[in-house]
């Protein structure tokens, strides 16, 4: 390895950029303080800044998160009143104030930002010209712009041409970039950390190379949480094809993530995950050794995006070929796929507008589930009631780019009071290999990602996870994958839905494989190089048994989501509202795992920093649907030792089932005598669990102000009855006795002399 003592040679640049996802939380102030509120990071290496900066830039997979040259978003004055709050598009509208006439002296005075990194902004913005204004677009022309970090669409935006001929005339001129190394020992010896970035040079430090080479597109700019999951499924991808004796490629762009450490892949490349950068990479690494092919299925939404680009342009694509994914994206053939399997879904349709959105939702009846197509984290899923909030909804998404044309709105009926189940699997063609079937806590209508999550199954019988089982293997078989599979089912008055099938690693891929010992992201990768199951579990590679077994006393894991709402604030100072929903919140995870339910939960909501309290006072407030479901938990935290208060609706329900409530003042009803709201009570650390499920306007009005409230407090909140009633056992062992802890190498090797057994 590279002695401490030396320091690498500074021959380049290196620029970090954060991601932020303020469009996960509408309510909250978007402007930048001394409290950290980005989700991710992407770093890129160049030359020189400009270049590094420009790549960075284009790494964040946002739109809008480049230097653009298109219409001018407002006056120079108004860019210039812009600039001065400092938000996470800032940097961008410095760039279009400097476009509408603004000095680097007025944008200072503006920003404060240092006058250096300004006039770098300013030489961008000419080199931009100077292709807008050449006469022809040439050999040198596109050179000074890639020396700067341009990639082929601004070049073609500033030309007025499509990104491909920009492409096609680069290519025919033999414009290709080089890769350099980050050499780490000053040139004193071979270094043995292979960093590699792009630049417009001459020399190339690629080695050639006579192995067999894989290259893994990694997940991009880490997003609400799950940039480490998919990091997780690409590492181990790497690992296995390693020891298999391939030559493993790694491109990424997140410095945060493992996948970008030196010793886990034979090489990296530090590049945006877009297609003209992979491409370029794919292309030198083919000019240096024989390429198998490229894995896209490991690296989320980010790295699917382009199996259909690197196809078109010869590329192979491992595993799961880009017209199976489209199988199952697409709403319409997807639809087939289930008929054939006499599979059932939801009532649903698809929409480009709103006005088919509407003859939708009133075919099928509200409340609807609304999920825009190709994304990540549920992006942009609601459950909407009524026609007035679907037309809200599509206001609100109008300009972020997430339908239109090939991009549809997928409507569904929403089942209510449904049991979501995840399943993530392998298949090979002919044998399907389960991972697990976890079932989520929360009902139907919490996206995975926040909703905790228990494997093996709580509540369902042996019957329902063979239905499930049966119902995969017939999606594997109709999609056509060769690889990792997700499916999400939902369980409604026992009937089997399909909500949607996903033929990539899952965010779950690495809770299922760490309780129950099952690799599934290395198996999966050598089933897309053309291994079999069979031949995976005769070497050992993969348990005999998969995820369906369950043998008696098997270990509990329960998976809980890590919600910064603290770091979220409205521009007023309160924080936002705690209440899922169908997007994805979370920005990590915890699991806990024990001999039973009831402690894998609890140590889950200690892990998460919602520990339960041992004794105190436990506030409910909930929906009239909710209301007969809440006597037996509430009975059980009286019995307990649990002082309960709640507001006068609920309280009157529990009082009818004779359990002793104290009714306390609701947050919108006026104060008599100085009487302390609940909101109030929470505040002044009088509250020690709230149960709030709140519906109707004015009590999602009040139920904001309990859930910012409890936030603010650091206490345990509920926010669905499944989920409190989930949680009554585990009151109970808080109390009667501290926790046991084993590791997770015995919890395997318990399961492994189980199922032997």
């Amino acid at each position: 390895m590279t002695p401490a003592s030396f320091e690498p040679t500074l021959d380049y640049i290196v620029v970090k950029v954060p991601r932020f996802a303020f469009e996960k939380f509408p309510a909250a102030d978007a402007t930048l303080t001394t409290t950290m509120k980005s989700v991710g990071e992407a770093m890129a290496l160049g030359r020189n800044y400009s270049q590094a900066l420009q790549k960075a830039l284009r790494s964040l997979e946002r739109r809008g998160s480049s230097f653009h040259w298109g219409e001018l978003p407002g006056s120079k004055t108004e860019l210039l009143e812009i600039i001065k709050v400092p938000t996470d598009g800032r940097i961008v509208s410095v760039q279009q104030a400097l476009r509408a006439g603004a000095t680097a002296d007025e944008v200072f005075e503006s920003t404060k930002i240092d006058p250096w990194f300004i006039d770098q902004i300013v030489l961008i913005n000419e080199v931009a010209a100077t292709i807008a204004d050449a006469r022809h677009l040439d050999g040198d022309i596109i050179r000074h712009g890639k020396d700067h970090g341009f990639s082929d669409a601004q070049i073609a935006q500033l030309r007025g041409i499509s990104e491909a001929e920009v492409r096609a005339m680069r290519h025919s001129l033999g414009l290709r970039p080089v890769y350099k190394t980050v050499d780490t020992c000053a040139g004193e010896f071979p270094a043995e950390t292979p960093y590699y970035y792009s630049t417009y040079e001459q020399e190339n430090e690629v080695s050639p190379s006579d192995r067999k080479k894989v290259v893994i597109l990694g997940s991009g700019p880490n997003r609400i949480g799950q940039g480490v999951e998919f990091d997780y499924s690409c590492v181990h991808a790497s690992f296995a094809l390693s020891d298999a004796g391939y030559e493993t490629i790694m491109i990424n762009c997140n410095p945060e993530t493992v996948s970008t450490d030196y010793d886990t892949s034979d090489r990296l490349y530090f590049e945006p995950l877009t297609l003209e950068d992979v491409l370029e990479v794919i292309h030198a690494e083919k000019q240096s050794g024989e390429l198998v092919g490229v894995i896209v299925q490991l690296g989320g939404q980010t790295a699917l995006g382009l199996a259909k680009g690197l196809k078109a342009a010869g590329v192979p694509i491992l595993g799961t070929t880009p017209e199976a994914i489209d199988l199952a994206e697409e709403r319409g053939y997807f639809s087939k796929i289930l008929d054939d399997a006499k599979l059932l879904a939801p009532a649903n349709g698809t929409a480009i507008t709103l006005a088919e959105a509407e003859v939708i939702a009133a075919r099928i009846g509200y409340p609807v589930l609304v999920r825009p197509s190709y994304v990540l984290g549920g992006r942009g899923m609601e459950i909407v009631y009524d026609q007035e909030s679907l037309v809200d909804y599509f206001d609100r998404i109008k300009d972020q780019g997430i339908v239109g044309e090939g991009f549809p709105l997928l409507v569904d009926r929403f089942l209510d009071d449904a049991i979501e189940i995840d399943i993530d699997a392998l298949y090979d063609g002919e044998q399907l290999y389960v991972g697990g079937v976890m079932e989520h806590i929360e009902e139907a209508g919490i996206h995975s990602g926040d909703s905790s999550c228990t494997l093996p199954p709580v509540t369902m019988s042996a019957t329902q996870i063979s239905r499930v089982r049966e119902a995969t293997l017939a999606i594997a078989k109709g999609v056509g994958v060769r690889g990792l599979l997700n499916v999400q089912f939902a369980l409604a008055s026992d009937v089997l839905y399909v909500l949607e099938a996903n033929p990539r690693a899952s965010r779950t891929v690495p809770f299922v494989s760490k309780a129950l010992g099952i690799t599934l992201a290395k198996a999966a990768s050598r089933v897309m190089v053309g291994e079999s199951i069979a031949e995976l579990i005769a070497q050992g590679a993969l348990p005999a048994k998969d995820g369906t077994y369950i043998p008696a006393g098997s270990s509990i894991a329960v998976k809980e989501a890590v919600l910064p709402f603290k770091r979220f604030a409205t521009k007023d100072g309160r924080f936002v509202d705690s209440l899922l929903g169908p997007e994805m919140r979370s920005t990590g995870e915890v699991m806990g795992m024990d001999v039973d339910f009831p402690k894998a939960f609890a140590k889950s909501q200690a892990a998460a920093g919602s520990a339960l309290p041992k004794s105190g006072s436990v506030f409910v407030s909930v929906a009239d649907r909710d209301k007969p479901h809440l006597v037996l938990p509430v009975r059980r935290l009286q019995q307990l030792g649990y002082k309960v208060l709640a507001t006068s609706g609920t309280a009157a329900i529990l009082a009818r089932h004779g359990i002793d409530v104290q009714v306390v003042r609701k947050h919108s009803e006026p104060s008599v005598n100085g009487e302390p709201s609940i909101v109030d009570l929470i505040t002044d650390g009088l509250v020690d669990v709230v149960v709030n499920t709140p519906s109707g306007s004015h009590a999602r009005k009040d139920g904001y102000e309990i859930r910012a409230a409890t936030t603010a407090a650091d206490k345990a909140i509920f926010t669905t009855i499944a989920q409190l009633s989930a949680a009554i056992g585990s009151f109970e062992s808080v109390i009667a006795e501290p926790f046991e802890v084993r590791s997770l190498q015995q919890h395997a090797e318990d399961r492994r002399v189980a199922l032997a057994n």
